[in-house]
């Protein structure tokens, strides 16, 4: 396989190996009870207290720089990341620009909805959760009628709005925090416009507050693993790169972990482009008509395939160690290598799978897990498949009952997410 020369470039005992590892790399580290080795040499119990003391004492130092080896990033699982909507949003920063009134806020709202119910948006997988719209150009009455004209009376409980909030540094930062608290789950904050959130006095547009302002939402969309989206406007002044025209420095896309940039050729049309480019996806340009009585934007096509990764035979192997029938299973680093037999070392495979514990879980549903305990290092892998949300067609009520003369008579059926998960875990 592919992999082995991978597995050539492993000198050094690491977290695979089912010896112990210094509380350094993994903070579910057990204190030994015997001796370990470290560099060919064998240390006793107080000497490893004693360099566990001396690093506290390292770190403690206002000029310590922290810094993590080549081997030492293979030694650690990251919690897992998935995008919010595949191939659009990713967790962190993001922009969404464009001229004023060609349609930005109903696409917000659009995308606010399918991430808050988890219905596929344009053909994209979706990752369910809560969503915080700060709409902070409208008012409830008109978010109201423009959620109506959408998606008629379908609601959802998981889509907050609010249309006055503080700044950044005078008061959102506060604000969104106690959102969070109160809303683990949430997946996606809206904010509708940047320059509402903008600082007393932050109107002078310099590179330094550009990317100011978009690495506070950047590191507080990285604290909690959700996208952060601001909506912004684009210069009338035409440019070589398009995204040279989101009005401001360079500092913003340069800061943002990915940018939408919405362009219409006439205002009047129902056309429209999406530029996508980000850090953790591939550019993008989507091709988009709008319903004009839904005002829905609809996907007409895209400028190049989205990019899926060919299956993996490692992860295909492991994930045949549990199933629905057996959900767990637990065994050292070795052991797992001569469970699953692809041709891998310990060591090389547990570094494997610490790099794709996220892919493992999102398209094997096999949660990963290698901690260390006195006997050495363990492994234990978690069945996480659980029942996706059922669909049924309901009608919205649009039949002209509603006091609307039957307006809108082509979208009276929508599909509504029954939930099913939700209506299950509730019952237990």
């Amino acid at each position: 396989m592919g992999i082995d020369a991978k597995e050539k470039t492993a000198h050094n005992t690491s977290v695979g190996a089912d010896a112990g590892q210094s509380i350094q790399n993994d903070s579910d580290n057990s204190i030994p009870t015997s001796g370990t080795k470290r560099n060919g040499k064998m240390e006793t119990p107080a000497e490893n207290l004693e360099e566990m003391y001396r690093k506290m004492q390292r770190m403690a130092d206002p000029r310590y720089l922290h810094t993590l080896t080549m081997t030492e990033l293979f030694q650690t699982t990251y919690k897992s990341r998935p995008p919010i909507i595949e191939n659009l949003l990713h967790s962190g920063a993001y922009l969404l620009a464009g001229a004023p009134k060609i349609g930005k806020s109903f696409l917000v709202a659009q995308i606010a909805y399918h991430v808050s119910t988890g219905q596929e948006l344009w053909g994209c997988k979706v990752h369910q959760g809560t969503v915080l719209y700060l709409a902070l150009e409208d008012d409830f009455q008109r978010i109201q009628n423009r959620m109506f004209m959408m998606y008629g009376v379908n609601d959802t409980p998981n889509l907050h709005f609010a249309t006055a909030a503080g700044k950044i540094g005078n008061g959102l930062d506060e604000q969104l925090e106690n959102f969070m608290r109160e809303h683990s789950d949430t997946k996606l904050i809206i904010i509708d416009t940047m320059q509402k959130i903008r600082e007393v006095g932050g109107e002078a547009y310099s590179y330094a507050s550009d990317y100011e302002i978009v690495g506070k939402l950047k590191q507080f969309a990285d604290k909690h693993c959700i996208c952060v989206l601001t909506v912004h406007h684009t210069r009338k002044q035409p440019a070589g790169d398009a995204f040279e025209m989101i009005s401001g420095t360079t500092g913003l896309l340069g800061c943002a972990d990915g940018s939408l940039l919405m362009q219409k050729k006439k205002r009047t049309a129902l056309e429209a482009t999406i530029d996508v480019v980000g850090r953790d996806q591939q550019d993008q340009i989507l091709y988009l008509k709008k319903d004009p009585e839904t005002q829905i934007w609809n996907l007409e096509r895209m400028e190049t395939e989205p990019h899926k990764e060919p299956p993996d035979p490692v992860l295909e192997a492991v994930a045949k160690l549990v199933s629905a029938e057996r959900q767990e299973w637990t065994g050292s680093p070795s052991e797992l290598a001569a469970a699953v037999q692809v041709g891998m070392a310990a060591n090389a495979l547990t570094k494997y799978l610490n790099v794709k514990s996220g892919r493992l879980l999102e398209e094997y549903h096999v949660g990963y897990e290698n901690k260390a305990r006195h006997s050495g290092r363990q492994v234990k892998l978690t069945y996480m498949l659980v029942e996706a949300p059922a669909f049924e067609v309901v009608d919205d009520g649009r039949d002209g009952s509603d006091g609307r003369n039957g307006e809108n008579a082509a979208a009276q059926t929508t599909v509504a997410i029954v939930a099913a998960v939700a209506e299950r875990n509730g019952s237990e």
